[in-house]
């Protein structure tokens, strides 16, 4: 008899609720349904849908699963529920989990987005078979999911693996340090995540900056991407070339860093920047051959994560 596992992705405009095959990591059945209010009540009622969506109207209860599993876009405190900082949700301090038992009537256990994502990785996909191993995403954000002696590694207080708030600009650096989303600045996520390299873009077009990638997006700034950033500096843009290299710099010599002092086996790589941008691909991992240390890079793999958008919510169904 198959044993099913409940599990939710909670993003910045939707929920994803999935039930997943224990054994094999199959995802039997599932519903995404979008935010139309990012207030935590309204949130925990679109969850609530979505499991009773995925759950497909045959009387079964979520409290027949003993436990569900959320992984959430933000900053969470360790077991107790809480989540200190989700900026693409607009929240400080909400207790979810409570909120969310309270509605639910099951127990739940709320962690990071990349750090479900990386358990699921560790369970089904690139990390399988592996004791140390370290997930890393540059998509709309920037984070990463830490294995390490083969459990998920939250940290004191639940918030380890925030390599997208490390900062990586002074605060006397001769141009201004970028806001991040968490409210500080100066965060590599702010240099390196799809969103902001997107606003810099605009930015500095707007200000005067030549480059090609305005012919690209034909004159429309607003459909400026990291893609085609990458486009533009492939087809030789001196701006575009900077901008990538910088964010390269920065990117790579993060990776470098985590791994230099973790010793993972293995990296795994995701995130639309990261893989949908295979110019920047290239040089991130020329940086970070250059910047890692050579005693931690010994029998290293980098992989690309393997179970994609179903990464999270399987690592959250599967959480223990």
């Amino acid at each position: 008899m198959k044993v099913h596992a409940l599990g939710v992705d909670l993003g910045g405009t939707t929920a994803r609720a999935a039930v997943v095959d224990r054994d094999s990591g199959e995802i039997v059945a599932s519903h995404k349904e979008p935010h139309r209010d990012r207030a935590p009540a309204a949130v925990v009622e679109t969850v609530a849908h979505a499991i009773e969506e995925a759950l497909g109207g045959e009387g079964r209860q979520p409290r027949s699963f003993g436990q569900i599993g959320i992984g959430v876009a933000g900053q969470c405190l360790g077991r107790t529920g809480v989540v200190l900082n989700a900026p693409n949700l607009g929240w400080l301090d909400v207790p979810l989990g409570r909120l969310l038992e309270q509605r639910l009537g099951v127990s739940v256990r709320i962690v990071n987005d990349l750090s479900a994502a990386a358990w699921g990785e560790r369970r089904f996909g690139a990390a399988r078979g592996v004791d140390d191993a370290v997930l890393v995403f540059a998509g709309s954000g920037v984070g990463s999911g830490l294995i390490l002696g083969g459990r998920l590694h939250e940290g004191a207080r639940g918030v380890a693996g925030e390599v997208g708030h490390v900062k990586v600009r002074p605060m006397r650096a001769t141009t201004a340090p970028r806001r991040c989303g968490c409210g500080q600045i100066g965060c590599l996520e702010a240099y390196t995540s799809g969103m902001n390299i997107a606003a810099r873009v605009r930015e500095e077009l707007a200000a005067g900056a030549a480059s090609r990638i305005s012919e690209l997006v034909r004159g429309d700034l607003t459909r400026v991407s990291a893609s085609v950033v990458d486009e533009a500096s492939l087809q030789g843009d001196p701006y575009a070339r900077a901008l990538w290299q910088e964010v390269a710099e920065l990117l790579g010599n993060g990776i470098a860093s985590v791994v230099t002092l973790l010793n993972p086996g293995r990296v795994i790589l995701g995130g639309g920047v990261l893989l949908g941008c295979p110019e920047l691909r290239r040089l991130v991992d020329e940086v970070f051959h250059q910047r890692v240390s050579r005693s931690a890079a010994v029998d290293l793999v980098l992989e690309r994560a393997f179970l994609g958008d179903d990464a999270g919510v399987i690592g959250a169904a599967l959480l223990e």
